[in-house]
């Protein structure tokens, strides 16, 4: 187990290392000029040369990227071009919004998609099962901002039971106005990721079905459904698990959608508004905050995974 988490480890702090070159080289690669920007219309060459100089972009490429570089591992993501604060109070003050919106969303998806998923396996030759299986087709296809959409004009709109824009200026200092705000951004977004699971463990628990120790468990007397969730179930949640990797990504980019849709004070909404603005510190800050979680959440779902798995444990203790 140790020589797995040190090469975990290792390929996750390759993976930032990587992903840090791509942030910095494509932000470079955008059009405009933050100097020209930042000196308005009516600057002189004069005066956009000073700011260029005075914010380090008159420096070769190479020699920003390592001052970035080495503030980052320092946990230091520098300071905003246009505003000059520090980024990493900015980013965690952006998260106390943007991380619970992830983990409510995350929790609706495994609500809905496990069991569903189980459900919808041992009807798999009924019509019922068949009428689940279409229905999270449907739902995986549809885009987050409709799905948001939807969910405003019926219950925000139609039975007036949720607020549809915003967050406490307090924040979590008003714990039931806050989670109430996220209610809806956390439905929109895990009904969608929870029809993606609702695939994986429908298909998951279908081969457990035809599995041996299944079958020899509903021969000595058990009902299917019990055979499957006493037997069966650890391996269909393995599968799930497996997935919930690629799922955090999902997650990531619904945010940024869902926090313009809902007018959230987000980390996905300074993202998309810092782009805008060219605040090429921030928007690499914020870029590698999110890279950072994704890759974080991948790493612990391996660990648990060969934890879970006693056929990876037996294969690499």
């Amino acid at each position: 187990m140790t020589r797995f988490l040190l090469g975990r480890l290792a390929l996750f702090a390759v993976g930032l290392v990587v992903a840090s070159v791509l942030i910095f080289a494509t932000l470079r690669l955008l059009p405009g000029d933050v100097a020209q920007s930042l000196a308005g219309t009516n600057g002189s060459p004069a005066q956009v040369d000073a700011i260029r100089a005075s914010l380090g972009l008159d420096r070769p490429v190479v020699v920003q990227y390592l001052d970035w570089l080495r503030g980052l591992v320092q946990l230091d993501l520098g300071r905003s071009l246009v505003t000059g604060t520090p980024v990493a109070e900015e980013v965690g003050e952006k998260l106390t919004v943007t991380l619970p919106l992830a983990g409510l969303s995350l929790v609706v998806g495994l609500l809905v998609g496990v069991p569903l998923g189980v459900v919808s396996a041992l009807r798999h030759r009924r019509a019922s099962g068949a009428l689940l299986g279409v229905a999270a087709q449907v739902l995986a296809a549809v885009p987050v901002v409709w799905a948001g959409m939807l969910l405003i004009a019926l219950f925000g709109v139609t039975l007036r039971l949720l607020p549809t824009q915003g967050f406490p200026v307090d924040g979590w200092d008003e714990p039931g106005r806050a989670l109430r705000s996220l209610v809806l951004p956390a439905l929109t977004i895990g009904l969608v990721e929870g029809a993606v699971l609702f695939r994986f463990t429908r298909s998951a628990a279908i081969g457990a079905l035809d599995e041996d120790y299944v079958r020899a468990a509903a021969a000595k007397g058990q009902t299917t459904t019990r055979a499957l969730v006493r037997h069966g179930l650890p391996n269909v949640l393995l599968s799930v698990v497996s997935v919930l990797g690629l799922q955090v990504a999902g997650l990531v980019v619904g945010a940024v959608v869902v926090e313009q849709l809902f007018a959230l004070p987000g980390l996905g909404r300074m993202l998309v508004s810092d782009v805008g603005r060219r605040d090429l510190t921030k928007v690499q800050g914020e870029l590698m905050t999110l890279t950072a979680l994704v890759l974080t959440v991948g790493l612990l779902v391996d660990v648990v995974h060969r934890r879970l798995d006693p056929r990876l444990r037996e294969g690499g203790e």
